[in-house]
């Protein structure tokens, strides 16, 4: 069996496809396979991708369906006992690979979580979210599962790249990505952690991501008008695998907080859009057994959020209650 998948959706990455393909082809561990999905691009990135000739690259060409779906169909196909995410614009160091397997192999974990390092113009830079900080000496070269970051889990980073899976353990699970939307990495993350039963950390930046201006969040744009559905799938996924209660309070606190963000950073534009997406999904919460636990659970500033897009009728309304 191969060693390791690694999965790659691009779309328009003419610019950066190349130098994330060497470095995974580059790397010290040779037993992998390269599931590269081309999602409809419109520019020169499926000639780029050509342009290689490796029998270690498996090219799966598509019209336009998203990260969600273009990942997902990696994941039908993919034939390593370890499965790993790469983007487009970003890249891995040379022993990314090896790194992760030995460590996933050794400690038969069903999820290992790396270090992310920044590269913006030949600078480097690290930050607290996917530099681990959260986690203290005792996670190290242990085994442990969601319960042990209780007071914590909200702040680890969500992003798949960040992380090295047993296949065997995505199948079992049933975990696929969300289709038709951003953020998907958000659900497919906790859902797989709240179902892992051996995960680990390995402090070693394994993976560089590129910022520049097409990165997803570089820019609040109209991609931003997902959150909203992306946390209603994750609510689900909280109660659907029991964990509801246990994480009650921190859990609202954060299906509240990424779209009350996103409506103050999101162009001019969309506002509107995006209220009424919020709206909608508060105006079905208050319909469900779980209205009464926004109230009685949220913090004074994101229960007047919640309360103030529930008094409104569109966006300006809400302004002024502001």
């Amino acid at each position: 069996m191969t060693k390791i998948s690694v999965i790659m959706p691009v779309f328009n990455e003419e610019k950066y496809v190349a130098n994330a393909i060497e470095s995974v082809l580059n790397q010290t561990c040779d037993d992998f396979e390269l599931i590269i999905v081309n999602d409809g691009s419109t520019d020169g990135t499926l000639n780029v991708i050509r342009d290689f000739d490796d029998d270690r690259i498996r090219l799966i060409n598509q019209e336009n369906l998203g990260p969600g779906a273009s990942r997902n169909r990696a994941l039908d196909i993919a034939c390593g006992e370890y499965v790993m995410f790469l983007d487009g614009d970003d890249f891995f160091r040379e022993d990314a690979l090896m790194t992760a397997y030995s460590e996933a192999k050794q400690k038969d974990t069903d999820i290992s979580i790396f270090q992310i390092i920044k590269y913006n113009n030949d600078e480097y830079s690290k930050n607290d979210w996917f530099n681990l900080n959260r986690f203290d000496e005792e996670f190290e070269d242990n085994v442990f599962t969601h319960l042990d970051c209780k007071e914590f889990l909200f702040d680890i980073s969500v992003s798949a790249c960040q992380k090295i899976f047993k296949r065997e353990f995505i199948e079992r699970i049933s975990a696929r990505f969300p289709e038709g939307i951003f953020f998907e990495d958000m659900p497919f993350f906790f859902y797989t952690f709240l179902n892992a039963e051996r995960i680990s950390i390995i402090r070693r930046h394994l993976y560089i991501r590129r910022k520049h201006s097409g990165s997803i969040t570089e820019t609040v744009d109209e991609k931003f008008l997902d959150t909203v559905e992306a946390g209603r799938i994750m609510m689900g996924i909280f109660i659907e695998t029991g964990w509801y209660d246990t994480y009650k309070y921190d859990l609202l606190a954060f299906k509240i907080n990424g779209p009350r963000y996103a409506l103050m950073a999101i162009e001019e534009k969309c506002k509107e859009k995006l209220y009424l997406l919020i709206k909608k999904d508060y105006e079905a919460i208050r319909l469900t057994e779980y209205y009464q636990d926004y109230l009685d659970n949220l913090g004074p500033v994101k229960r007047k959020f919640f309360e103030d897009i529930l008094k409104s009728e569109n966006y300006e309304d809400f302004v002024n209650l502001s």
